[in-house]
């Protein structure tokens, strides 16, 4: 176990994490150099095209250095905070890190929230600080350089020289980190246990699902061995089932003939075909004759889902396969929560928990593009908490927003902006726009940070893009979820001809409420098609209309073919017209087609 290192890289997003990835695969030659391509480990579509890891992705590399060969575990981990939980998973099954910062931008927001939590975990760390190559073509990038040395250094408490300089494009620096991480990250403790009574204890930290091979767990081996053949059973859902087949990732699934033994990380086929069985997080056991009872590896924590869509199929015969693809998903990012939903429009659908907004749009593109499912999707919310009598309730929507609420609750994160000194003016007036409060302002040397509380429901609407346009895209910011505060927010309800419209209700503070509902009538109108009868587009609060707008009634000209003769005829065909408009009024029915209403919920 000497020879194992288990290690991850953490860094805030695009500060080249897949980049130096690439290095470390080329240096240790764990693929070949034909077969190279950039961002190797991120292999969906989705993160070469946006430049971002989404998922974590591990690979075994082997190492040889003088007459010893090292194996190398490494875990990818995404930058985003969106993903902050695939990186506390990969935090759980190691034993050391990369804390890795662009040289070009220093240490930002996301970078000292990853830091927080691997220090959590203990893992032993290694600074760096990235793309030198960049930053060397400034006058004075040296300087820079050697003044983001220094901070990293405080953070990590250890001299500026301890530091390393590396270059993920060129490889500088490279073949020395990869030194540094066999001499500094501890290898693998391992437990000695009775042999009669030996236990194997396995951590599920990520899964997929193979056809022909069932639900595929990536596991890190805590205790014992895990051989081909083994009965193996997962102790939070009580599944059982034989081991198929065990291996490694290099960075393809690679089958092993020995055993996965304490300390290595790789992968377990368990044969099992209900997704549902197999949760990440879970911990995998074998149990020898005659063994004791065990208990599940401790310090693992469910993910917390913030963000509330509603998935409906476009096409209602596609509900079973939006249902599989959602269980196949959820295998793959355990980070969902998934339940039953009903909408009177749009039928049968699910309930999704996200973790963010981009966990959203990300989830959303998958199952279009790995699924091929085309789905409608609600507004997002948040969950609030709303008073009834003397009970509290947690409600995810705002279909669900009881009447007779006394008050109501909403959740909030503790937020960190961090931002160059000059750009300061540029944030402050963001703070009324979204309800900013607990404003604290320190400034270091040209750096400023602001610390805040602020609602989740403004999180998770455009603050990203308005801090980034307010900042010419030098800010960046963490958060973590805070208390529940008091919320004076109004549900909005909207009707189009006397009926409202399940899947378009929506939550707004009341400061905003009545300009919000003005705007979307303003687009339903624009979508909606004319009728042969006017349609009245009403937005309702409390009990009342607080904005209209009309859509005319589609014209025909009934008389056009008439030409000279008596007027009676015409007056005639208006009649009849007439009616026929009074009648389909009568009935109050405007069906809004599911291609109007995904376009009427884009952001």
């Amino acid at each position: 176990m000497n020879h194992i290192r288990n290690f991850v890289i953490i860094a805030h997003i695009d500060h080249g994490k897949s980049t130096l990835a690439d290095r470390f695969l080329e240096v240790t030659r764990t693929v070949e150099a034909r077969r190279m391509k950039a961002q190797y480990l991120d292999q969906l579509e989705l993160e070469r095209e946006r430049g971002i890891t989404i998922k974590m992705a591990p690979v075994r590399m082997v190492y040889r250095r003088f007459d010893s060969e090292y194996i190398l575990n490494l875990i990818d981990t995404p930058g985003h905070s969106d993903f902050s939980y695939e990186v506390s998973r990969a935090l759980h099954a190691v034993e050391g890190g990369i804390l890795l910062v662009d040289a070009t931008q220093g240490i930002q927001a996301q970078t000292l929230a990853n830091l927080l939590a691997a220090k959590k975990e203990g893992l032993t760390l290694v600074g760096a600080v990235n793309k030198v190559d960049l930053a060397l073509r400034d006058a004075r990038g040296a300087e820079r350089i050697e003044a983001i040395k220094r901070d990293v250094g405080k953070l990590l408490n250890c001299s500026p020289d301890e530091i390393f300089s590396v270059s993920g494009k060129t490889g500088e620096g490279v073949q020395e980190l990869l030194e540094a991480i066999i001499q500094k990250i501890p290898p693998p403790k391992i437990s000695i246990t009775d042999d009669r009574l030996s236990t194997t204890k396995a951590l599920i930290f990520d899964s997929f699902y193979d056809d022909h091979k069932g639900v595929v767990a990536s596991v890190r081996v805590f205790e014992g061995a895990i051989a081909k053949g083994d009965m193996a059973r997962l102790l939070a859902t009580n599944a059982s089932a034989q081991v198929k087949e065990i291996g490694y990732f290099a960075p393809e699934l690679t089958t092993s003939a020995a055993p996965l033994t304490a300390g290595m990380i790789g992968y377990v086929a368990t044969g099992i075909r209900e997704p549902h069985n197999v949760r990440i997080g879970d911990t995998i056991v074998v149990v020898k004759q005659g063994g004791p009872i065990l208990n599940a590896l401790p310090g693992y924590e469910e993910a917390r889902p913030v963000v509330f869509v509603s998935f409906y199929p476009e096409d209602a015969d596609e509900h079973e396969l939006l249902t599989k693809a959602l269980e196949k998903l959820k295998l793959n990012d355990a980070a969902l929560s998934i339940k039953p939903d009903q909408n009177e429009m749009l039928g049968r659908g699910y309930q999704v928990g996200f973790l963010g907004r981009l966990h959203f749009e990300i989830a959303t593109e998958r199952l279009r593009r790995e699924f091929n499912v085309q789905v409608i999707t609600t507004f997002p919310s948040v969950a609030y908490r709303v008073k009834v009598k003397d009970e509290w309730k947690v409600i995810q929507s705002a279909e669900d927003f009881p009447e007779d609420a006394k008050s109501a609750e909403e959740p909030t994160v503790e937020l960190l902006i961090l931002l160059p000194a000059s750009e300061l003016g540029n944030v402050l007036p963001l703070q009324k726009k979204f309800r900013m409060t607990s404003v604290e302002t320190k400034i270091v040397e040209d750096r400023a940070e602001i610390t805040a509380v602020m609602p989740l429901a403004e999180l998770v609407s455009d603050f990203d893009d308005q801090l980034k346009s307010a900042t010419k895209g030098y800010a960046s910011f963490s958060y973590q979820h805070g208390a529940y505060q008091s919320a004076d927010v109004v549900k909005v309800d909207i009707l189009v001809a006397g009926a409202r419209v399940p899947g378009l209700s929506r939550f707004f503070p009341r400061s905003a409420h009545e300009r919000e509902a003005r705007q979307m009538l303003a687009r339903l109108k624009e979508l909606l098609p004319k009728q042969q009868f006017a349609q009245a587009l009403q937005a309702s609060a409390e009990g009342r209309i607080i904005a209209r707008d009309d859509i005319s009634a589609l014209k025909k000209d009934v008389t056009g073919y008439l030409y000279g003769g008596d007027r009676t005829r015409k007056m005639k065909l208006w009649k009849k017209q007439k009616r026929g408009k009074e009648r389909l009024k009568a009935r109050g029915e405007v069906q809004i087609a599911p291609s109007v209403f995904k376009e009427l919920l884009k952001k």
